[in-house]
């Protein structure tokens, strides 16, 4: 049986969301950590467009092969596929809202906040603010509930905590003293959880011809 194979990078928070999946999934991959400057020929073989992450699944004797090349589709199918904790018992409209309002609108400005050099249009201040108008959106909803959507983990917590971990991580000090309490505190709460430190655990980049990595690794 060939495992489905999961060509990651660490630090990209899509990459973390399609990891976060498959750890509460409890799913096996095979792991292949690529660094973003030597992406190896095997992913671009199969997507070329070269952006982590990358899922693919080889079915059956066929031997057929799929490819899965968005971090929210790899989400989705690994809780598809089993949800023990329930992460897709909740609204999901509201749910896929709040990822599309994270992936088109709080990325955009994400972006720029963290690479303001490279986009003079405006100061990082600005880049900043225009950012938190999410972080208040989410501020708003935390002050009502332990999580996003209620008082249980969803598939929103999921899609959307690396990208604000991200967001954080660009000045900590400076987003540690803005009035968003609630916010600070689940994703304090995000970052302690060992799920999320498994999820984080450091792999030496793949080479052809290395021995097979499975993640998540261990019983944890």
């Amino acid at each position: 049986m060939h495992l489905p194979r999961l060509y990651s990078f660490r630090r990209c928070p899509y990459a973390m969301r399609a990891r976060l999946g498959i750890v509460f999934a409890e799913l096996k991959v095979e792991l292949r950590e690529i660094v973003l400057k030597h992406k190896p020929a095997q992913m671009l073989a199969i997507s070329p467009k070269g952006t982590v992450p990358v899922l693919e699944l080889v079915e059956g004797a066929s031997s057929k092969r799929l490819v899965i090349e968005e971090s929210r589709e790899i989400l989705e199918w690994a809780l598809q596929q089993n949800d023990p904790q329930g992460l897709l018992s909740v609204d999901l409209v509201s749910a896929n809202a709040l990822i599309d309002r994270n992936d088109n609108e709080f990325k955009h400005w994400l972006d720029r906040y963290k690479y303001a050099d490279r986009h003079p249009e405006l100061t990082q201040l600005e880049y900043r603010q225009r950012g938190e108008v999410f972080l208040q959106a989410l501020e708003n909803l935390l002050a009502k509930n332990r999580y996003l959507l209620g008082d249980k983990i969803s598939i929103a917590d999921i899609g959307i905590m690396p990208f604000v971990r991200q967001f954080a991580h660009v000045d900590r000090e400076v987003f540690y003293n803005l009035p968003y309490p609630h916010l600070q505190q689940w994703l304090r709460a995000w970052l302690e959880t060992p799920v999320f430190q498994h999820v984080m655990i450091k792999f030496q980049p793949w080479q052809e011809g290395d021995e097979v990595v499975v993640f998540p690794s261990g019983s944890d």
